[in-house]
């Protein structure tokens, strides 16, 4: 792991789940217009997938709407299939788009200007791991769905770390996988909480008309920055070979 230095002085928030939304709270407000952007994006690229695979949404809703109180067959729908693992791989694909929002809420931490490229640096800095610990994590998270979806809550304080040390650190999948346990594991209370408390917050747009998604959405990664900050220390800036 290089291209990394931490302060030597505890900077960040409090080792408490309110320090850290509350942390996370403060940089949102500052930074959230980039995520707004980082949503729309993703949101686009996923539009622009659909008509490649041959899934008409139309024949969703009308399958949905005549199910009549039944589960309905959408695996059944042409092009379905084929959208759900296209659409897969590029939501994957397109993970870096939120560490870049990590990588911003760090420079406005640090008062450092901030440029539009920014959102893109998690292309160009670790790119490879970033796509595979999404890949392990999006494993992980839908055994813990598949598992009457509660698990889920239990599962995500283990992964609040990944990917800011992923890109900080420039570590590898194991080494991130394996810091983020180890320091999740003796604070689980706080991760737990602030890991819940962070994705009620993300899901909170959906009251909103389903649109507030849009700017909710990633608070949750600016939480993970936030705790990064509060058991790691603040880190130096990126230098980018």
């Amino acid at each position: 792991m290089d291209t990394f230095q931490e302060f030597d002085q505890p900077l960040g928030p409090e080792k408490s789940s309110g320090g850290i939304i509350a942390h996370a709270f403060e940089i949102y407000k500052g930074i959230f217009l980039y995520a707004i952007v980082a949503v729309l994006i993703s949101t686009a690229v996923s539009f622009l997938v659909q008509p490649i695979s041959g899934f008409n949404s139309a024949d969703f809703m009308e399958e949905m709407n005549g199910a009549d109180g039944d589960i309905p067959n959408i695996w059944a729908i042409p092009g379905f299939a084929f959208y759900s693992g296209l659409s897969g791989l590029v939501s994957l694909i397109l993970t870096p788009l939120y560490v870049g929002i990590i990588f911003i809420a760090n420079k406005y931490n640090l008062q450092e200007s901030i440029s539009f490229s920014d959102l893109f640096i998690g292309f160009k800095q670790n790119f490879l791991n970033i796509i595979l610990y999404s890949l392990v994590a999006g494993i992980l998270l839908s055994i813990a769905i598949a598992m009457c979806v509660i698990p889920v809550f239990f599962v995500l304080p283990f992964l609040l770390l990944g990917y800011p040390i992923l890109l900080f650190e420039n570590a590898t999948v194991s080494q991130a996988l394996s810091k983020s346990f180890s320091i999740a594991k003796d604070n689980y209370g706080t991760f737990l909480g602030a890991a819940v408390l962070g994705f009620l917050i993300s899901i909170a747009g959906v009251f909103l008309c389903g649109i507030g998604l849009i700017f909710t959405m990633l608070f949750y990664v600016v939480v993970m920055y936030s705790a990064y900050c509060a058991f790691c220390g603040r880190p130096r800036p990126i230098i980018l070979k």
